[in-house]
């Protein structure tokens, strides 16, 4: 006979109890681990965002302070002495940075001009290259008289040919020199801060003037005619001072795009035969642009033991707005015509301001 047993109510619920109890044991520590894990996780973000602000405050106090220390100190390039601030100021001015481009041509140019000689030049120019650069200064009061010396060394070029019915260039000449170029500067004081550089500018610029200056050859005035009617009159490039601003000096000439200017030359030369005078204008900071034009001789009379020439050339400005110089040349005839002769030469410039 089959056997049934008894139904305990009390056991099952026991039983039941010990594997709620298990489970609920379980869920309770599943519970705790991932509570933890939150606490973890969001105390792992407190601390990254805390560093973070510290890194983004930390980072504009820095910001801060270095704005505010530029204020009171220069930068390291900054001069530190008035000469090195006059200094900065004569190389930063575009009026007397522009000489440089126009007497250094780089090579031997066409020019328009005709010429004859044993040895038929086609083209001739010079290259030079800074070597030394000096400036003296004089300050008096709040006024300062400076005086840069520039030296230059050079190649003269000769494209030619030794025969006379020669349509083009067989042989290059290159003769060697040395060239100094002077010009005066005034500058004016402007305020007593400690930086010298801030307390300068440049009231006025004198023509600058120089090459391998010798008794044989010798320029002596210039006279510029201007498209408004202005004319200039130059007897001492040094002497002939510009004004960079308001000031009593000469006013900076400034002539319309595609003006001509017309210039009269006198010059005193050892040498009865007709002297190689050129101009070169034109050249921008990079020396595009730059031409170059032959003076020519309209008469020569005795005067001592040589002869006073005057030579006349007219030159027409460009289109292109900024400041240039008109550089001269003067060479006695032999230096250009005889392979053998060496240099001699005066440059004068006259800086200009082209407008549209």
């Amino acid at each position: 006979m089959k056997e049934f047993k008894v139904f305990n109510p009390a056991g099952y619920w026991h039983d039941s109890s010990h594997i709620s109890r298990k489970i609920g044991l379980k869920i309770l520590t599943q519970l705790t681990l991932f509570t933890k894990q939150m606490e973890y996780t969001m105390n792992k973000q407190r601390s990254f965002f805390a560093q973070l602000l510290s890194i983004i405050m930390l980072s504009m106090l820095a910001l801060f302070i270095g704005c505010k220390e530029s204020v009171v100190e220069p930068e390291s390039t900054e001069p530190t002495t008035d000469q090195s601030a006059m200094i900065k100021l004569a190389d930063e001015d575009s009026a007397i940075s522009s000489f440089e481009p126009n007497y250094n041509e780089e090579d031997a140019m066409s020019f328009f001009g005709k010429t004859e000689a044993e040895i038929y030049p086609f083209r001739v120019g010079h290259k030079v290259r800074l070597v030394n650069r000096n400036l003296t200064v004089d300050i008096v009061g709040d006024t300062a008289y400076g005086t840069i010396t520039k030296t230059f060394e050079g190649t003269l070029i000769i494209a030619a040919s030794y025969n006379s019915g020669a349509t083009t260039p067989d042989t290059i000449i290159r003769k060697p020199f040395t060239s100094v170029i002077t010009r005066k500067i005034i500058f004016v004081k402007v305020a007593n801060t400690p930086f010298p550089f801030r307390n300068w500018r440049i009231g006025a610029i004198s023509l600058p003037e120089g090459g391998v200056l010798s008794e044989n050859i010798d320029i002596q005035k210039l006279t510029a005619f201007l498209p408004n009617g202005d004319t200039l009159v130059i007897n001492s490039p040094n002497s002939y001072f510009l004004s960079r601003g308001v000031g009593w000096w000469r006013q900076f000439p400034i002539i319309g795009a595609d003006k001509s200017v017309k210039l009269s030359l006198e010059v005193y030369s050892a040498y009865a035969d007709t002297d190689f005078v050129t101009l070169t204008y034109g050249a921008d900071k990079k020396g595009f642009h730059r031409a170059k034009r032959k003076f020519v001789m309209v008469s020569s009379v005795p005067s001592g033991n040589g002869f006073l020439k005057v030579y006349e050339q007219t030159y027409t400005t460009h289109q292109f707005i900024g400041h240039y110089h008109a550089i001269i040349n003067a060479f006695p005839k032999q230096v250009i015509f005889d392979d053998a002769t060496p240099v001699e030469s005066e440059s004068w410039g006259v800086p200009y301001f082209v407008r549209p």
